[in-house]
């Protein structure tokens, strides 16, 4: 990234598994890093499978990222894996609790069932071992990445497009 980009933000996704969520948001144009792994918030100690994406605010906004997360994963669905894939939005201060709030509010409108996603305070952050991070795109050939990984590409590139880097895109 040029020096013209000087805010940059984190926020943390959880919801499905990491390595899926880490593909979708290492896919977008102004995520600069996405760190993969196990969170866990004030209101549940427990960790769960969560990424942290670092992003330029002035290049995708909160908004556009909630959306994506809200979209490529069962954001409307309660299931038995739930305490391990957490529909989650991990904030870091209060401004950023109050703007996800009313984002996942707004969003409600493109969705049939209620969401289900929680806007959680993060607490603390475990990375993945060094042979999971990336996993996607060090192994797009595995059966996992071609089965679980790829259909939620393929939704990210025909709902948004626009924001994904095209040369990660080329499903």
């Amino acid at each position: 990234m040029n020096d013209d980009y000087k805010f940059m933000m984190k926020v943390g996704f959880g919801g499905s598994c990491h390595w899926c969520t880490e593909a979708i948001f290492q896919s977008l144009v102004g995520v600069v890093k996405v760190e993969q792994g196990w969170i866990s918030s004030l209101e549940y100690s427990a960790m769960s499978e969560a990424v942290v994406v670092h992003f330029y605010t002035d290049i995708i906004s909160l908004k556009i990222l909630l959306e994506i997360h809200l979209h490529t994963h069962s954001c409307t669905s309660t299931h038995s894996m739930r305490e391990k894939y957490r529909s989650a939005v991990y904030v870091f201060n209060k401004e950023q609790r109050e703007s996800a709030k009313e984002i996942v509010a707004t969003l409600q409108t493109q969705f049939k069932d209620p969401i289900i996603t929680k806007v959680l305070t993060f607490e603390t952050f475990k990375i993945n071992k060094e042979k999971y991070l990336d996993y996607y795109y060090k192994n797009p050939e595995k059966v996992f990445c071609k089965t679980r990984i790829e259909p939620k590409l393929k939704k990210l590139k025909s709902l948004f497009a626009n924001k994904g880097h095209s040369s990660k895109l080329k499903l």
